[in-house]
């Protein structure tokens, strides 16, 4: 009962704005209620006045049934229309929260769990949580109907109702080891099906590339699996439903039965009149009920408690932990940063960074070569505060980053990545996303720059052509063009290109590297690549290797002073003869 109040109070931050909606619908459903204790009487009344021959007594209480009734329709009606408003705005405001709370995870942790994790609790706990209410009214309504009619029913013989009650409360202890036993596998059955998500979801990301592969049948073979465990669990669930929902019933018939020698042997020692015998008889349906309704709130209950674990594990939880930030808030830096004895391990078994330490001044263009691995894209990742470091500082103009709000850190920089993430909207929403009040010409003046206008064009939409998740429809360079054009309209005072123009072919790559060109001097930049002809004229190159410096200096000085950065150097040169 404690863990019910303390979700309920969690789930009523969500809903306390719609607390007049509620209102509403908790008074229709109190007026359905009266009504519905109040019917079953007139019709006892009217079966016993037929039985009397009173038949004009008889038309006008099926009168007043009838104007009864159609007044509890219209109270079920707009309880309804109520209860689908509430549900529909908390439903809003927990996954928006929810959503909200899932993008301040730490990376870590969303390395750690696979998509279904959170595409199962954005999703189907959400729901479960915002309809907590209105099932407590709808369910709680409906058991105390049926309560009233039992109360009728202990009015007209109290024989009749101890037997009943005994009945409520046999059948109540079998659907209580029910419910104790569904919510078990129903547990199970949510850590599954979040696997089978995650699996599901990679499919259709890696759709391409498992073609490619020739994968297609291994892939399925997998799937096919995970699917099967999980229909098992699923199974298991509907068997604890079965069995005792077989249980279940050979009891009330075995009641009913009971019950009609009970009613036989009142009538017999006249200790009750055949007219109530039939009422009560016509009304023990509605009794033993009370134990569906019971049991039906209960596993509701039961539901909402565990999806209330579910999201609060993600909001408030120690299992999800939450990316943190200092409250120190600049809105434009210079744009100098300084990497002191950092160290970094992303699984604490092997580091990536070892002690490095480093200076980049506000508007130099710096680049980073080294081999696969070395931990060039990790660099980029911890100025940004992806991750946190293991030890060390990182400054950023001369203030430790863990001081910093995540506004001055994210809204001053930007990373463009070998793979970027291109959004399934159009080109203009994608340029939009980092700038909501972007203009016509500063949308088309970044899109040329990045040597995207004329493709863009060409197509049948132009800027509001859809570009399908991931940008399916693009190619790898036309991806790293948007992504490109996407930070010339962010324009941050530091500019991170991981290997930006890796998908371009000589002719693009030439115009872009002329376009990084123009913002130097001007903004702090980062490049990182592979192929050492495009950073040559950076101010600065720094050769890492195993998560140290090995050397710094400009292109000529490396090439004269490092042997590794000149064999580098010459063996691109021959591959490109």
């Amino acid at each position: 009962m404690k863990e019910l109040w303390s979700n309920l109070k969690f789930a009523w931050n969500y809903a306390k704005d719609q607390k007049k909606r509620i209102f509403f619908y908790i008074l229709c459903n109190i007026i359905s209620i009266i009504i519905s204790i109040f019917v079953p009487i007139l019709s006892a009344r009217v079966i016993v006045d037929l039985t009397s021959n009173k038949f004009q007594q008889v038309i006008y209480i099926s009168i007043v049934i009838f104007l009864v009734e159609i007044v509890r329709n219209l109270t079920r009606y707009f309880a309804s229309k109520n209860s689908q408003v509430v549900y529909r705005e908390t439903f809003s405001k927990i996954q928006y929260s929810l959503g909200s709370e899932i993008l301040k995870l730490e990376n870590k942790c969303v390395d750690n769990n696979s998509s279904g994790v959170f595409i199962q609790r954005l999703t189907n706990d959400t729901s479960k949580i915002a309809e907590i209410f209105n099932v407590l009214n709808r369910y709680l309504g409906n058991i105390i109907t049926n309560i009233g009619i039992f109360s009728a029913i202990y009015l007209i013989n109290k024989t009749a109702f101890c037997y009943l009650l005994v009945m409520v409360l046999i059948l109540y202890l079998v659907e209580h080891k029910k419910v104790s036993e569904f919510y078990k596998k129903d547990k199970v059955f949510r850590e599954k099906n979040e696997k089978v998500s995650g699996f599901i979801g990679e499919l259709v990301r890696g759709m391409r590339d498992i073609k490619m592969l020739d994968a297609e049948e291994s892939f399925m073979a997998e799937l096919d699996t995970r699917i099967i465990d999980l229909n098992k669990q699923r199974y298991a669930m509907s068997s604890v439903d079965r069995n005792y929902g077989l249980l279940r019933d050979c009891l009330i018939d075995f009641l009913d039965t009971g019950m009609i020698f009970l009613l036989i042997y009142l009538v017999v020692k006249n200790d009750l009149a055949i007219a109530n015998a039939l009422v009560i008889h016509n009304y023990m349906g509605r009794v033993t009920s009370i134990v569906n309704w019971v049991s039906l709130l209960m596993e509701k209950v039961k539901d909402f408690n565990l999806s209330s674990t579910r999201i609060f594990e993600i909001i408030n939880g120690d299992e999800f932990k939450k990316e943190s930030f200092g409250q120190k808030h600049i809105t434009k830096i210079n744009g100098d940063f300084e990497f002191f004895n950092v160290t970094f391990s992303y699984n604490e078994e092997k580091k990536i960074l070892d002690d490095i330490s480093f200076k980049v001044n506000a508007n130099e263009t710096v680049a980073f070569v080294g081999k696969s691995g070395a931990g060039k894209s990790t660099i980029f990742s911890l100025l940004c505060k992806m991750y946190d470091i293991d030890s060390g500082k990182i400054t950023i103009d001369g203030i430790d980053i863990k001081e910093l709000d995540r506004k001055t850190i994210r809204g001053n920089i930007t990373i463009i990545n070998q793979n970027p993430y291109i959004f399934n909207l159009s080109i203009r929403d994608n340029l939009r996303l980092v700038k909501e009040d972007l203009t016509e010409k500063e949308m088309i003046k970044a899109c040329k720059m990045a040597c995207l206008h004329e493709f863009v064009e060409k197509l049948p939409n132009g800027y509001d052509t859809i570009i399908g998740e991931g940008g399916v429809s693009l190619s790898g360079g036309q991806r790293q063009r948007l992504a490109i054009a996407r930070a010339f309209v962010q324009k941050t005072e530091i500019i991170l290109f991981d290997e930006a123009t890796s998908a371009l072919d000589n002719e693009t790559q030439a115009s872009i590297q002329k376009a990084i060109e123009n913002l130097q001097k001007d903004y702090t930049i980062l490049i990182i690549a592979h192929r050492l002809s495009t950073i040559i004229n950076s101010d600065r190159i720094l050769f890492i290797d195993e998560g140290k410096i090995k050397a710094q200096g400009t292109h000529q000085q490396l090439l004269k002073n490092n042997k590794e950065y000149k064999q580098l150097y010459e063996a691109e040169l021959k591959k490109d003869n």
